[in-house]
């Protein structure tokens, strides 16, 4: 159980990575009325596992893990993920997390600062825990603190919350079941939208969140 337990603590809302912090572009799209309800939240979210960060961070995620021990490797990864956000605070958003896992994941042994998706997987690679969990784990955490996110602003109730995480779980495991045999060659996405969202809340004018 000792790789449950690591994820359980390393995913775990608590984790100090500041993720309370970042909406990913969700705060502009529900100014913007693309999201207004549970309907339109679990539609824009199920778009973002499948055909946005959610997969390309999934892809990014298995390749650090495989890479743990090739610290050249694991360089080239960030470069890469830093090249694929589309805006200043989706940036900044991976970068601030990334940074504040590998400090918060000391305990658990010293890993260098970079990308969120890249420090994770290079955690979860040292510890050797199996890429399909570690994967799984790390996109129920980014959909649960997107959740989160909407509850706070839509606003949404907590009871509506939960059934958005348990709506979009198949689709957590679809998408972490797609990306088994994914190469580096397969990162890309077409969440359009969630991009504009990202761009457009940099200048939003009454704001929460960073992202």
């Amino acid at each position: 159980m000792t790789a449950e337990l690591h994820l359980l603590s390393w995913l775990s809302p608590a984790f100090p990575i500041g993720a309370y912090a970042y909406s990913h572009g969700l705060e502009w799209a529900i100014e913007a009325g693309d999201i207004s309800d549970e309907p339109t939240a679990l539609a824009w979210l199920r778009d973002l596992l499948h055909h946005g960060t959610g997969r390309a961070d999934a892809i990014l995620v298995r390749h650090a893990l495989q890479a743990t021990a090739d610290p050249v490797a694991l360089d080239s990864l960030a470069e890469l993920a830093l090249a694929l956000t589309p805006a200043r605070e989706r940036r900044a958003e991976t970068q601030d997390q990334g940074a504040a896992f590998a400090l918060a994941a000391a305990p658990w042994g010293d890993i260098r600062a970079a990308p969120y998706p890249i420090a994770f997987g290079a955690l979860a690679g040292r510890h050797g825990i199996a890429a399909p969990l570690a994967v799984a784990g790390y996109l129920q955490a980014f959909t649960a603190n997107l959740i989160s996110a909407a509850v706070r602003l839509i606003p949404l109730g907590q009871t509506a919350g939960l059934r958005l995480l348990a709506a979009l779980q198949p689709d957590t495991i679809a998408v972490a079941t797609a990306t088994a045999s994914a190469t580096l060659d397969d990162l890309g996405g077409c969440a359009f939208r969630s991009d504009i969202a990202a761009m457009r809340h940099e200048t939003q004018y009454t704001r929460l969140f960073r992202s």
